[in-house]
């Protein structure tokens, strides 16, 4: 069976409905039109631009090429981490903190996926590296962000009692650990309720498009599941680093909450 190949005019119909949400907008007073319209644009020229990209990356099949790319994904990664929070942290951690931790995880668990269990020829293939490492990169970076966001706002919200708990004789981590188990919480929670409804409420994307392509249900089923184990790794491992990593930060070695560190909240 082969798939069904769509041109660009195929989309133009389709496309109406983007039209239709922004139509809505306009009659109901949203003041959404100009959002979705911009959104609409950029989604289109990304996608675009990626799907030439990654047309010149499997004809080269390069190591450098595709290294280059993974870089580019996590730093763009990185770049909505730091988006997403409303506290941010101060200096070159605001950027640093995310890009390091996002790095360690999707990287870390995208290279063990391809060389122990896809093991494609060669191992690097952007065929196989940069999809994964897109859909890890994705949900870890859901994750970092609701993590450092739950942590900043929380250490704020909680200063008296972080700071009695210090003053008591706790360390930085003692003291700092109830709002770390919610961010932690917070940044584990999309992914848990993904998997839990993954099958019965959706049909992820990945398994979707094999189904679509030709591939037999039992072999997507089987690859989507590899797909949300390692997703769950790279969401986990990351957040963990990144609380941990910003606990670090915003105390100092005499065990003194540092929110002098954390920028102020943003409208």
């Amino acid at each position: 069976m082969t798939y069904i190949q769509l041109s660009y005019g195929d989309l133009i119909l389709p496309a109406l409905l983007v039209v239709m949400n922004g139509a809505l907008s306009v009659a109901l007073h949203l003041r959404l039109e100009w959002h979705l319209a911009i959104a609409a644009v950029r989604m289109l020229v990304q996608l675009v631009l990626v799907g030439y990209v990654l047309t010149f990356l499997f004809a080269t099949v390069s190591p450098f090429w595709t290294a280059l790319a993974a870089v580019a994904m996590v730093l763009f990664a990185s770049r909505e981490v730091v988006a997403r929070q409303k506290r941010q942290l101060r200096g070159w951690w605001s950027y640093g903190l995310g890009a390091s931790c996002t790095l360690l995880a999707a990287g870390t668990v995208t290279v063990f996926a391809l060389l122990t269990q896809l093991r494609p020829e060669p191992w690097y293939h952007p065929r196989y590296a940069l999809p994964i490492l897109g859909m890890i990169l994705g949900n870890t970076m859901t994750g970092i962000s609701l993590g450092l966001d739950v942590l900043t706002n929380g250490l704020v919200r909680e200063r008296a009692s972080v700071e009695a708990s210090l003053a008591l004789g706790a360390n930085r981590y003692a003291a700092l650990l109830p709002v770390m188990r919610d961010a932690l919480r917070s940044g584990f929670m999309p992914t848990i309720n993904a998997m839990a409804a993954i099958g019965l409420v959706s049909l992820p994307g990945m398994m979707t498009g094999q189904i679509l392509s030709g591939v037999e249900p039992v072999d997507a089923v089987k690859y989507q599941l590899l797909i949300m184990f390692l997703i769950a790794g790279g969401t986990g491992l990351g957040t963990l680093a990144a609380v941990v990593g910003a606990a670090y930060l915003l105390t100092d070695s005499r065990h003194r909450l540092r929110l002098d560190r954390v920028s102020s909240e943003r409208p």
